[in-house]
């Protein structure tokens, strides 16, 4: 079991409004296309994929006719592009690592922006295989917390079949260590529903269901400026509409993390 997720302490920092950062429709429609495709069904009960996907797209609540539209054009029902899968490996400020997952209808526009928004950052892209093995990929589950109590909630999900489990801290200003507001709860990527099904059955609440490569290397950053630059960083990827996610490898270390919270 893990302690606090720091980067997900930035986040809430950072505001609800960053967090869904990326969430565009653009972005959502592209996905949903690419699972339906890949899944060979616009059915969400038959394609958890789509049905991932689909869950994103009430987030932005998109409109259903895009989400059909989508779908169709997945199903090869409509005339466009082709859309396909892309993964980007590289190095970005303090040599944090990335991986980042793209969907486009045009290989080498995408190739071209993402190159150019790591050479601006002072990192680099590198070839496959170059970070990789410094990610895990994994299903992660968001939910909320029941009672607060940390050590009898994180058995509870371990037995359902979490394979690790992150806790976030309430917003409030309560000192007690176990006030806590949700959890990330990790399964192997085939078993997601699964455990999602065993998780909302125990009567937790789920926030998000999502598949993630999660480090497990990690780069601990210490001073304020480098992590600046990784969040900008981190930002300008995931504005662009052909990137769907952003994955990196750093930490903060426990001075610099504490300076963040109590700011």
């Amino acid at each position: 079991m893990s302690g606090h997720s720091k980067w997900s302490t930035i986040k809430r920092a950072k505001g609800v409004a960053d967090i869904k950062r990326g969430l565009t429709f653009t972005k959502v429609a592209n996905n949903i296309t690419l699972a339906a495709k890949l899944g060979g069904s616009g059915n969400p009960d038959d394609n958890p994929r789509l049905r991932m996907v689909m869950e994103e797209a009430k987030t932005v609540n998109m409109p259903k006719e895009n989400i059909q539209r989508a779908i169709d054009r997945g199903l090869g029902k409509l005339p466009g592009q082709t859309i396909e899968e892309l993964l980007f490996e590289g190095f970005g400020p303090g040599k944090v690592a990335y991986m980042i997952e793209a969907v486009t209808d045009n290989r080498l526009r995408t190739l071209a922006e993402v190159k150019n928004l790591f050479d601006k950052s002072g990192g680099a892209l590198a070839g496959t295989g170059a970070v990789s093995y410094m990610f895990k990929s994994l299903g992660e589950i968001k939910i909320k917390s029941k009672n607060g109590n940390v050590d009898e909630e994180m058995l509870e999900l371990i037995d359902l079949g979490a394979e690790d489990v992150e806790e976030e801290e309430s917003l409030n200003d309560s000192p007690s260590y176990n006030k806590i507001q949700y959890y990330l709860v990790y399964t192997e990527a085939t078993k997601i529903t699964e455990v999602g099904t065993k998780i909302t059955q125990a009567g937790y609440t789920i926030e998000s269901s999502e598949l993630v490569r999660k480090p497990t290397i990690l780069v601990e950053i210490k001073d304020k400026e480098t992590l600046d630059k990784v969040i900008a960083f981190t930002e300008r990827l995931e504005e662009r509409d052909d990137i769907q996610k952003v994955f990196a490898n750093f930490n903060l270390s426990d001075n610099l993390s504490e300076e963040r919270e109590g700011s």
